[in-house]
């Protein structure tokens, strides 16, 4: 599995915002856009800026807490 894939990422939509949620939070805090697969790509871009930011700096990437289904397998 590559780096990105290692961390969750998903698209929610929040009724009250009328917007959707792009989130990573293992890495960022979120995001809001109005198409939900345009967002998702943004977000990956983002994290994929957020290893880059990572790496500039020489500091290791957290490690991936967010696994849904992880107990399970």
């Amino acid at each position: 599995m590559n780096e990105n894939g290692q961390y969750h990422k998903w698209i929610e939509w929040r009724e009250d915002d009328q917007t959707h949620i792009g989130k990573c939070p293992d890495l960022i805090t979120g995001m809001h856009g109005d198409d939900p697969v345009k967002l998702y790509g943004e977000l990956c871009e983002v994290v994929e800026d957020v290893f880059r930011h990572f790496r500039a700096e020489g500091r290791e990437l957290p490690k991936s807490s967010i696994r849904p289904m992880k107990e399970v397998v």
